[in-house]
Formats: structure tokens, C-alpha cells, sequence
């Protein structure tokens, strides 16, 4: 039945007139020429995003571009005062672009531009010729791909006014500017024929089997281009999971299907596996082509956008008759991030697995109506208190499917404890104090730690040297998870604050040497320990689709502290802008962030500040209430201490043995939580067995 829906040209599909299809709204060959060539357009800007990162004359701070002051081209600027040009600041420029044109030629970098421009053109000709076979005849597709090509490389995409309806205002207008619409005359149809357009793509993007992260940021260049909501294409992805999930749901097949279907399901690269716990529903895997149960499932639940369901399962190809590829897209049907699969992983680093943002008490409810197309990763770098690894990432709104990542507790709370007891400290106090007369970069190169402070810091530093570490094999291991699939076929944000935003740092730094490419959207590293140097981040930014967003403050004097015998001549993230790399965002959060402890309770302020896509408002406001909570009880420990009047030696025994206290307190907190887990997964596995 596909095969025929799919080869048949649009002289002779007819649908019939409660039916709609792109071949009815897209009437006339030049409009189905324009949406080829829209989509061509918008690739090619996704193209040149790679592009610019691997060009030294990019460097995303127009203050660091080359203006020439000599030559043919300055006589051609009119506005260039040569006699008032500052020739040492150019000459400045000239040495710095010659640094960079040396470091990007290195044999290294070259194969990871090559590779990453090699995964990204297969992707974009497949999307090409998978929407030529839908809107054009098969003889005309291949040509109408060309020609899409030999267009964009002259034309230039030009922005215009979209109108947001439900959107946050300050995500919408920064996602308006990151992908800026492309003019086109499919933008002047009728709202409901440019939202049937929209959710078409998206079914045929589907259709190659995976819901890749370029194809994601190829919807949100659609979505701007066609005037439509971004809280609009976040639904239709919410109503196309549940669609699918639904028609799964329905399918049977005989002994011989679920026999072919098992075959099948070893041969593919994702494996679907059965075992599962904590909260997955097991939906039986039978790849039958129940292909009018498919149509029916899908088509009801699209049915407010008009688009027959024939249509929509032909769309979907050969992913809308099978279960076990629509159990690869879900990471069968998510047992692969809480079952199993992890467990292998916990045996490299200790606690390693995803815990559900949102506990829905109802585990069979939540493979219809909260999976979704896209997944998002909280991760967070110090604790003290198990419950820690989940809270901050609250704030993810339900427009994603959230997961906060859980690693390695132990050194996680004994980092947690022992900042939390430095912070309140009078030594610390007394420090910061002079720390601000000289700036935090002051500090860092000339040293200058007061003796009590040095002191007491020897409770911290062994627990950040732990975890540091550990944060590095953390983060090798979720790039492992990722590369098997373990969120399924579907693009990742990643989201983490100090160590967590290591543990990211890591994670994309393994993903670039194994040339793993569509697998993360986007990324938000918060007061990042990690080094700021163009180079690194240029390794993160080609295997990130989206936004690659480094949020940073001057006032992190924990961070500074924690840092100062580690490689300072490399700068650090969580300190300063990332410099010299095109489509790193660099935010400057120290307006609200003044120590390191802050950012466990404003991650949802933050993401508010970036334009962040998925942030539940409710929560962020519940988050800022912890933060004042927090700072009373701060400051009231920090006044005690400072009654007390200890010397320095003193005060360091002192809060050696509280964070030994706090440590044995957290421990017996995460044994109590441990065991809790342990019990739920046993009860859901039982239920779903």
C-alpha cells in the first residue's frame, strides 16, 4: 500500500475531498518547486553554520574581524579614515587571524570539518529527494533536487516579521533570530494550509527512521519562514508522539510477523530491548504492517489539521506500519534510559542512570501522553541532598521529554557539603571581600588568596579534584549512551550547571573524535570548569545542531578559587566569553549570579534569560522562592561563624569535621533514596512484565 502511495506521482494521486495531502494544497508545480527550494534554502544556511565555525575569518565578535587598511580594498571604503586608523590594533587583528588560519589548517581539525560536512550533505539530499517524492513526480524529483542546489548557492536568505502567538515572548524573539525566516510565497497562504505544510515535513522527515537534531533545527527554520508559532510546532510534535505511540499500541500480527519482526529488530542498528524499568511500558514488538490501524490511529489524532489519514501514514513510510521502528524512535518505548542499558553503565561510573524529570505515578499512562519527539538532559555538578539531581531541571518544561542525569552521588555531595561549609566560612567571607578590590582574574594570575582562606580550602579541593575526574569519565560514558541510542532516534539538548556542564564538555568532546554527528540539538553549559580555548569549543560546536550557548559570570569567585591551580593560561568557561569561534553564545549572568552555589537555584532563570524553548514558569518561580530560602539560611550560618571569632587553624579543624558530619548525613540520605528507587523499579517491572 505504501510503496504505491509513494510512487505515484501527483498527476495521479486523487485524493478524495475530506482528504487533504500537499499535492492538494501545493496546487501548481511552482509551488511545489518553492517548497524544495525553501527547504534547500534553509539547509543551505544549516550548511554554512558548519562552515563558520571552521573559518578564521569568523569569529562571532564583529570587533575581531579585519578591517584592511591598506590596499585596493581601503581606497574602495569610503568611511575608512586612514590617517586616524589605529595600524597596532590591525596589526593586533592580522597576528590573531594568522593564529587562528594555523590552528584550523591542522590535519585534525580539517577531517572533523570534512566528516561533519560529509554526514550533514547525505542528510540533506535524502530530505531532498524524500520530499521530491511526495510533492513531485519520480521523474522530475532528482532534477528538482539539483536545481534547489544550483539556486541556493546564489541566493540569499532574507528575513522578515513573524507574528508569535503562544510563544514565551523573549524564547520566540530569540529563536527568530537564530533562524531568521527565508522568503518565500508559501508564507502567504492561508495559516492553516502553512501549519498542514509544516506538519507534513515533519511526518516525512520522520519517515527516514530517525527524528535527527538537524532535522529539528531544519522544522525551526520552517516554522519562522512560514510565519508560524514555535509553541505550534512544539504541539504538533507532542500530537505526532502520541499518534504514533497509539498506533503502535494497536497493531497485531500473527506467529510469522512477530517472528520476522524479532529478525529484523537484531539486524538494526538500535536493537530494541525488552527489559525495562522505572516507569516504561512495554508495548508489544510486532512490525506488522497493520497499515489501515496505522492510517486510522494517526489520522485521528491529526485530524484537526485537515491532513488525511492515508496521507499521513504514507508520509510516515514504512515507520508508520512497524513497531519496532517506532520502538527504535522512542528508545523502545523508553526502557533504554531507565532499564537495562544503563545498569551496564553504572558499572563504569557509579550511579550512573536518567531519572524522569516528572513522576507520573501512572507508568503505562506515560507512553501515550508524555513521550515525546524530542529529549532534554539536566545535569547537575554539585549536591547535598539526593533530591538535587532532579530539582533544578523542574523547570523543563513538558514540551520535551526531561531526563536529569544521575552520576557518581557520593562525590557529587561530598563537593556539595564541602562548598556549602567554605561559603559560610569568615575566611571565605573576609576573602571575597578583598577578591573584589582586584577582580577575580587578578586573583587567579597574581594569587592573591588570603592565608585563612588557603587554609580552610583544603576541604574543598580534594572533593572537586574527585569529581572533576569523574566528571570526565561521566561524560565519556553519556556519549556512549547517546551513540547506542539510548534516548532512541531522537535529538538531545543537554543542560548542565559546574561539574555537570564538565560532564557535557566531555560528552561533546567524545562525540567529536568518534565523528558522531545529528545526535544533540542543543547545548547550555552553565559556569563551566572547563578551558575556554577556540579550539576545544570549535570540536563542540560541530557536533552541535542548534545552540551551543556558554553562560558565564565575573562574580564566580568559587569557581575562580576551585580553578586556581589548574591551567589558568587556558582560560575558563565558566569565568569569561568564549573568543575567535562563530555560533558559540556567549551570556553574561553576573547580574545574577554572585558565587558559584547560586546556580543549583536559578538554572530557570538563566534559561529564561537565553530564550530557552522549554521552561515550565511555574517552576522557575517555585525555584526563585528555594533561592531566597537558601540565602537566609546562608547568611545566617556565615553570621554565627563570624561571632564565633576562630582563628584561622581553628576554623579549618572546625569545618573538617561539619563536612564530615554533612557527608555521613548525605550518605545516609542517598542509601534511604537508593533503596526508595530500587523498590519502584521492581514494582513497575513487575507491572509491565
Amino acid at each position: 500500500m505504501f510503496s504505491n502511495f509513494l510512487g505515484s506521482s501527483h498527476e495521479d494521486e486523487k485524493p478524495s475531498e475530506d482528504e487533504q495531502s500537499l499535492t492538494s494544497i501545493l496546487s501548481t508545480p511552482e509551488q511545489r518547486s518553492d517548497l524544495t527550494l525553501l527547504i534547500a534554502n534553509c539547509t543551505a544556511s544549516m550548511r554554512k553554520t558548519i562552515l563558520d565555525a571552521f573559518d578564521p575569518s569568523k569569529t562571532g565578535q564583529p570587533s575581531d574581524l579585519i578591517s584592511d587598511l591598506t590596499g585596493d580594498d581601503a581606497l574602495q571604503n569610503p568611511n575608512l579614515d586612514v590617517g586616524n586608523a589605529d595600524v597596532e590594533a590591525h596589526d593586533k587583528q592580522r597576528s590573531e587571524q594568522e593564529r587562528r588560519e594555523k590552528e584550523l589548517s591542522a590535519p585534525k581539525l580539517q577531517e572533523l570539518k570534512n566528516a561533519a560536512l560529509a554526514y550533514f550533505d547525505e542528510w540533506r539530499d535524502n530530505v531532498l529527494q524524500r520530499v521530491g517524492e511526495v510533492v513531485n513526480s519520480k521523474h522530475d524529483a532528482t532534477a528538482q533536487k539539483h536545481n534547489a542546489h544550483a539556486r541556493t548557492s546564489s541566493s540569499r536568505s532574507q528575513t522578515h516579521k513573524v507574528t508569535s502567538h503562544k510563544q514565551d515572548a523573549s524564547a520566540a524573539a530569540t529563536l527568530h533570530e537564530l533562524y531568521p525566516p527565508v522568503e518565500t510565497p508559501l508564507a502567504r497562504l492561508e495559516e492553516e494550509h502553512r501549519a498542514l505544510i509544516l506538519h507534513s515535513v515533519l511526518l516525512l522527515l520522520l519517515s527516514l527512521e530517525h527524528y535527527s537534531a538537524h532535522s529539528r533545527i531544519l522544522l525551526l527554520y520552517l516554522t519562522s519562514s512560514l510565519k508560524l508559532s514555535i509553541n505550534f510546532l512544539a504541539d504538533d510534535e507532542s500530537k505526532v508522539a502520541r499518534g504514533l505511540l497509539k498506533a503502535a499500541e494497536q497493531m497485531n500480527a500473527d506467529e510469522e510477523t512477530k517472528k520476522k519482526a524479532e529478525e529484523n529488530s537484531s539486524s538494526r542498528k538500535w536493537k530494541v530491548g525488552l527489559a525495562s524499568v522505572a516507569g516504561a511500558a512495554i508495548i508489544g514488538v510486532t512490525g506488522g504492517l497493520a497499515a489501515p490501524l496505522v492510517a486510522a490511529g494517526v489520522g485521528s489524532v491529526m485530524g484537526g489539521l485537515g491532513l488525511g489519514a492515508t496521507a499521513a501514514a504514507g508520509y510516515l513510510g514504512t515507520l508508520a506500519g512497524s513497531t519496532v521502528l517506532v520502538g527504535g524512535l522512542f528508545g523502545a518505548y523508553g526502557g533504554r534510559m531507565t532499564g537495562q542499558m544503563m545498569d551496564q553503565y553504572a558499572k563504569e561510573v557509579d550511579d550512573f542512570g536518567f531519572i524522569p524529570v516528572r513522576d507520573w505515578h501512572k507508568p503505562r499512562k506515560i507512553e501515550k501522553e508524555y513521550r515525546r519527539l524530542r529529549v532534554a538532559i539536566g545535569i547537575s555538578g554539585w549536591i547535598t541532598d539526593p533530591q538535587d539531581v532532579v530539582k533544578p531541571w523542574r523547570v523543563i518544561s513538558q514540551s520535551t521529554e526531561g531526563f536529569a542525569l544521575r552520576w557518581e552521588l557520593e562525590a557529587l555531595m561530598n563537593l556539595g557539603n564541602a562548598i556549602k561549609t567554605m561559603v559560610s566560612s569568615y575566611a571565605w567571607n573576609y576573602a571575597k571581600k578583598e577578591i573584589i578590590k582586584r577582580t577575580v582574574f587578578a586573583a587567579l594570575s597574581a594569587a592573591l588568596w588570603p592565608l585563612g582562606l588557603l587554609k580552610v580550602g583544603k576541604i574543598v579541593d580534594n572533593p572537586f579534584s574527585i569529581a572533576k575526574t569523574r566528571s570526565e569519565k561521566a561524560g565519556e560514558v553519556l556519549a556512549d549512551a547517546l551513540i547506542n541510542k539510548a534516548q532512541g532516534e531522537r535529538p538531545v539538548t543537554l543542560i548542565g550547571y559546574s561539574l555537570g556542564a564538565r560532564v557535557i564538555y566531555t560528552c561533546l568532546q567524545t562525540l567529536a573524535e568518534r565523528k558522531a554527528f545529528g545526535l544533540v540539538e542543543s547545548v547550555v553549559l552553565v559556569g563551566a570548569p572547563t578551558p575556554s580555548t577556540a579550539a576545544d569549543w570549535r570540536k563542540l560546536r560541530s557536533v552541535v545542531s542548534g545552540r551551543v550557548v556558554n553562560v558565564y559570570s565575573t562574580n564566580d569567585y568559587v569557581l575562580a578559587f576551585l580553578y586556581r591551580s589548574s591551567s589558568i593560561q587556558l582560560g575558563v568557561a565558566g569565568l569569561q566569553a568564549i573568543e575567535g569561534v562563530k555560533g558559540v553564545e556567549n551570556v553574561d549572568v553576573s547580574d545574577l549570579v554572585s558565587g558559584h552555589t547560586k546556580y543549583r537555584y536559578i538554572t530557570g532563570s538563566i534559561l529564561k534569560k537565553i530564550g530557552f524553548e522549554d521552561i515550565d514558569l511555574e517552576e522557575v518561580a517555585k525555584e526563585e522562592q528555594e533561592l531566597r530560602i537558601a540565602e537566609e539560611q546562608e547568611e545566617e550560618e556565615r553570621r554565627k561563624k563570624e561571632e564565633t571569632g576562630k582563628d584561622a587553624d581553628q576554623e579549618a579543624k572546625d569545618m573538617e569535621k561539619e563536612v564530615e558530619e554533612k557527608n555521613e548525613q548525605s550518605r545516609l540520605s542517598w542509601a534511604m533514596e537508593k533503596s526508595g528507587i530500587s523498590s519502584a523499579a521492581s514494582r513497575v517491572h513487575k507491572a509491565v512484565s
